[in-house]
């Protein structure tokens, strides 16, 4: 063995497994794609308080599998290793709504499509996806459940109620029904007919009823 052979190590030689050019293009792309990710998860967000944080997230996690999958695709070897290095991180965050999923599984699908090379794919099917999450997520029905929360003085103001809020909407459904003296609470589901509201000033105005609330409801969370 001679002093040459001491200090050989593979490690230099796979700094240039890589070219400089395929890292920083590789690169460049993945954060460009994130942050068409991010834009398309900051307008599709229907949660109660949005967070920045994990679109920021997105972003990041796209980048980062690109890196690992570019590390994996120039070397066997060391694609063994990351595979027993990834299979013990544990991830304790949970994840409330579920489209936030899909959001994660598109930006670590777009890091691998683009380490691998196949640059148009995440390019033209992140558009198509984006384009989609968009039409479908932020599309507006008067067929989405609403809940209207009314306040009456009595039975008699009940039924006047629930009577003019039944010729008003498709589908009428009471939910809850709490009495107290001189004071009854329903929550009614309701389909509309339309996208017009103004039944709800009306029904305000009605003798006995104290108020009337309209709020939209997702089965999780009114607002």
């Amino acid at each position: 063995m001679t002093f040459k052979d001491i200090f050989k190590s593979s490690f230099l030689e796979n700094v240039t497994s890589i070219s400089i050019t395929d890292m920083v293009l590789a690169m460049l792309i993945a954060f460009a794609v994130g942050l068409f990710i991010f834009f398309v998860y900051k307008k599709t967000y229907q949660g109660v308080m949005y967070s920045s944080g994990f679109g920021v997230t997105l972003v990041a996690l796209s980048m980062i599998t690109t890196l690992v999958i570019l590390a994996v695709t120039s070397n066997v070897v060391l694609s063994l290793g990351m595979v027993g290095a990834l299979s013990i991180v544990r991830f304790r965050t949970a994840i409330k709504e579920p489209l936030d999923i899909a959001f994660l599984f598109w930006s670590i699908a777009v890091g691998i499509v683009i380490a691998a090379g196949l640059i148009p794919l995440a390019v033209f099917g992140s558009a198509l996806i984006g384009v989609i999450l968009l039409i479908f997520v932020n599309r507006k029905s008067h067929l989405m459940p609403y809940i209207v929360v009314l306040n009456c003085t009595g039975h008699d103001a009940e039924v006047r109620a629930t009577d003019y809020i039944k010729t008003k909407v498709n589908r009428f459904a009471v939910k809850s029904k709490s009495a107290q003296e001189g004071n009854l609470e329903l929550n009614i589901e309701i389909r509309l007919k339309d996208d017009n509201t103004d039944f709800v000033n009306e029904l305000a105005a009605l003798q006995g009823v104290q108020s009337a609330v309209l709020v939209s409801y997702n089965g999780e969370y009114m607002g």
